[in-house]
């Protein structure tokens, strides 16, 4: 191949050190899916290593390359050329001091500017982020010599591009200047420089005297400027695939390096479930494993099972705790069931108990936890364990990578996961990632205290939809987004009727349906998981429950029972509860041995220290009450610390006429859906006095709500509970019971696969087709 260029840079410019400085929009951030992959892997550590360094060279200002750093699929740069060449940064965002003092020095300030430019009517600012530079709107004939005599006065360049981009610089300051002066700074020999653009306000970079790219698709005036320059090739692939083409010509390649990573091959899943939990419980016994099915009938796992019941080819991807991670004789893949789910197989992760500690016990409940409940102050933040998580998260990524078909559907469930997306969507960019939280989200202004909340903000943008139980959940991380990166919202929908708007304090008006941030099309919607009410039904119809019902009944004597059941964990409020019906006592003599507290507590999981405290607390208050209100023949509250099988919550629900679900904070809360269930089935009314802080209260019209943290309130609304007449408490009762029953989980499930096929972009596999 004959370069255009003289022997002797060319012998300089050496395939395994050479500087790429390019523009971002149409250039880096452009091109064919593969061309963006391979260029990403070209500048990955491992290729960083030998040499090749990436520069960032835009007019966006610094502001808006934030949320570029964290997008897994773009790589990350050495340096930052921001500005039209005002600001210059290294790649953790440090200045490049000699250089930003030199620029800061000829800046007459932005007010200065604005007001020497006052009287130019033509001129609009534009509203970006912007530094060291005052940016316009404006059409061609306005830019006229009194225009350029005001900007020279002030010691200032201006700079058009497009025909209607206007930059008002410091005297000798532009994207070509800064890279020369970068490379004089951080010691990079110009011959070995390869520069990239598509615009005018690149042409300072082609001028010189670099070698040079200018993608397909850029500006014609761009194009007839530098087409006698004999160091510029004009490529015919648009973007990366022209960034490609121009390091090929000159010479910045090697063949090993062009055909190197590729893509990871695809397995045969249509439907890839990404759980932290197998779908069954693993148990050895004498040294043989074996599958139990979960011991709760009614959750998540079995509706999600119910997708692989026809001929779906699916996988079903989780960890399983091992002695290592790479165990001797470890089955990676085993079936599920095969007879119910033929096609369905649970691809194994290894983990060790140690990894499983740190995740998921520690740093889930301790860092993420409390800031997605909105209790930061209990958060504890280890960067030991966030690299722990992205290991784990990598792990599960990789296996995902390695499961699905061209094309097929990836689910990834819960902030445990937060970060598959980050790294599955580099290795599989044709698949479409949809991703549920199981939990709440919280406002921007506590989720954004998390360290780490670029990076979970940048991997959840990986992905093509994303659901969440409720509106409000929407709308808070759509605000999460808006402090990362600058949001276009693309679609809203009203909320109601489905959900309260402003009747509880979790309830909005409007529900963002879609945003595009960075070039990428997200999907959202709200999708609260329901209860399986057939199923509860068919429990309260069978003679053992029936029995356990009326037993509940006997043993409560007469007594109204109020039903509290709940995880021991700080966010239910149980300390609250108690306090709540410790006053209704006092200040309502008259429920005195009529009523009786059936607080049912299921212990937090073992190894869950940060509850212990927690637990103590609630067994003095329980004391405290039982010591002070008890009779011979009543007592108050009725304590259980254990969990209880799935029939004898049901039985509770059926036999008590009160259910006291007052989180402080609850993602949804299938305890109050369960409720109603149980008491449409029994063919019995009841009353839900449920927090407006639990997602449910938004979609359970007929629930008295609460607001946990005002303890007149709590007490009041029990009270109202207590007292409230048979035809009201039978029409609320049969008002909820039609939600549950209409959105039930097996709903829910299709509905939400349903939004993810809806939602753009095709998979990247279908797009190539068409390109091809």
């Amino acid at each position: 191949m004959t370069l255009p260029f003289p022997p002797r840079l060319a012998q300089r410019l050496s395939p395994d050190n050479f500087v790429l400085a390019t523009d971002l929009d149409g250039t880096l951030l452009a091109g064919g899916v593969e061309a963006r992959r391979r260029v990403r892997e070209l500048f990955s550590a491992a290729e960083s290593t030998r040499g090749a360094r990436l520069v960032f060279v835009t007019g966006r200002g610094l502001e808006s390359i934030l949320p570029l750093l964290s997008d897994p699929t773009i790589p990350a740069p050495d340096y930052i050329i921001a500005d039209v060449g005002a600001t210059i940064v290294r790649g953790d965002l440090s200045p490049v001091d000699e250089l930003q003092q030199e620029i800061a020095a000829r800046w007459p300030g932005s007010q200065a500017v604005l007001k020497a430019l006052a009287g130019f009517p033509g001129l609009r600012r534009q509203s970006v982020p912007q530094e060291r530079r005052c940016s316009f709107l404006v059409s061609e004939g306005d830019v006229t010599p009194e225009l350029h005599a005001a900007v020279d006065a002030l010691g200032c360049d201006l700079l058009l591009s497009a025909g209607c981009y206007l930059d008002v610089l410091p005297r000798g300051v532009a994207k070509g200047q800064a890279v020369l002066r970068l490379a004089q700074a951080a010691g990079i020999a110009p011959a070995n420089i390869v520069v990239a653009g598509d615009t005018l306000n690149d042409l300072s970079m082609f001028e010189t005297g670099l070698r040079g790219i200018v993608v397909g698709g850029a500006e014609p005036a761009l194009v007839e400027r530098v087409r006698k320059r004999p160091l510029v090739h004009i490529a015919a692939g648009e973007g990366c695939d022209g960034i490609l083409e121009g390091l090929a010509h000159h010479g910045a390649l090697r063949a090993a390096r062009d055909e190197a990573a590729a893509p990871v091959p695809s397995g045969k899943a249509e439907l890839v479930m990404v759980y932290h939990r197998l779908p069954y419980d693993e148990a050895v016994e004498d040294g043989v494993l074996h599958h139990r099915r979960p011991k709760s009938p009614n959750g998540i796992i079995p509706t999600l099972l119910r997708f692989f019941a026809g001929s779906r080819a699916g996988s079903w991807v989780a960890w399983s705790q091992q002695d290592s991670r790479s165990p001797e004789g470890f089955v990676s893949h085993v079936h599920v069931d095969r007879e119910r789910y033929p096609n369905l197989e649970a691809a194994r992760i290894a983990l060790t108990a140690d990894d499983i500690d740190v995740f998921y016990k520690k740093f889930s409940k301790e860092a993420f936890w409390p800031i997605i409940f909105s209790f930061p102050d209990k958060a504890e933040f280890r960067q030991a364990h966030w690299e722990r998580f992205l290991e784990v998260n990598r792990l599960f990524a990789e296996q995902t990578a390695r499961e699905a078909a061209d094309g097929a559907v990836v689910w990834v469930h819960d902030y445990n996961l937060w970060m598959v997306p980050a790294f599955l969507r580099p290795l599989r960019p044709d698949l479409r990632i949809a991703f549920f939280h199981h939990t709440a989200f919280p406002s921007s202004d506590v989720f954004n205290i998390l360290p780490w909340r670029r990076d979970i903000i940048g991997s959840l943008l990986q992905c093509d939809y994303i659901g969440f139980h409720i509106p409000r959940y929407v709308e808070n991380f759509v605000d999460a987004v808006r402090s990362f990166a600058p949001v276009e919202v693309c679609g809203t929908a009203a909320c109601a009727p489905r959900f309260l708007t402003y009747g509880c304090a979790l309830g909005v008006d409007t529900m963002t349906t879609a945003v595009e941030v960075g070039g990428r099309r997200v999907s959202l919607g709200a999708h609260p998981v329901g209860t399986d009410a057939a199923m509860v039904a068919r429990v309260v119809a069978t003679p053992d429950v029936r029995q356990r019902t009326a037993a509940i009944r006997d043993y409560l004597g007469g007594a109204t029972g109020i039903v509290s059941i709940e995880r021991l964990d700080y966010v239910k409020g149980t300390l609250e509860k108690l306090q709540a019906f410790e006053r209704l006592l006092e200040s309502h003599p008259e429920h005195i041995g009529k009523v009786t507290l059936l607080n049912i507590i299921t212990p937090a999981a073992q190894g869950m220290e940060i509850y212990a405290s927690l637990r103590e607390e609630v067994d003095r208050t329980v004391g405290r009450i039982n010591g002070r209100f008890s009779t011979l023949d009543w007592v108050p509250v009725r304590y259980f610390y254990r969990s209880l099988p799935f029939d004898e919550v049901i039985a509770h629900y059926a036999a008590c006429d009160v259910a006291w679900i007052t989180p402080l904070r609850d993602g949804l809360n299938l305890v109050a859906k369960e409720f109603v269930a149980a008491k449409k089935a029994a063919g019995t009314s009841g009353v839900l006095v449920l927090s407006e802080f639990a997602g449910a209260a938004v979609e359970l019209h007929g629930a008295l709500l609460t607001n946990p943290y005002d303890a007149n309130a709590m007490t009041a609304t029990l009270h109202q509970a207590l007292t409230m007449g048979a035809d009201e408490r039978a029409y609320r009762t049969a008002r909820m019971g039609m939600i549950v029953a209409e959105h039930d989980v097996a709903r829910w499930g299709d509905d939400f696969l349903a939004a993810v096929a809806a939602a753009g972009p095709e998979p990247e596999s279908v797009l190539r087709e068409r390109e091809a």
